[in-house]
């Protein structure tokens, strides 16, 4: 496989990230009860912060290097 391929591999995998950020918030949102949730819903935005944008920067960067690389 050589690196054109994989960097358009791994900006897939980014957006699906991002998109997949996106439908969990959401999800959150509609399911989030101030009731029966002690904890405020930022907590839950942070939790997927975590689950799913760190780690699209990461595969933005490790892209980016591949892409400059690669000559």
């Amino acid at each position: 496989m050589n690196k054109e391929k994989i960097v358009k591999l791994l900006y897939f995998v980014l957006i699906v990230l991002v998109i997949g950020f996106g439908i969990c918030v959401l999800v959150d949102y509609l399911r989030y009860d101030t009731i029966l949730n002690s904890a405020p819903f930022y907590i839950f935005i942070i939790t997927r912060f975590v689950e799913f944008i760190v780690p699209s920067i990461i595969i933005f960067i490790v892209a980016t290097l591949i892409k400059a690389n690669r000559r």
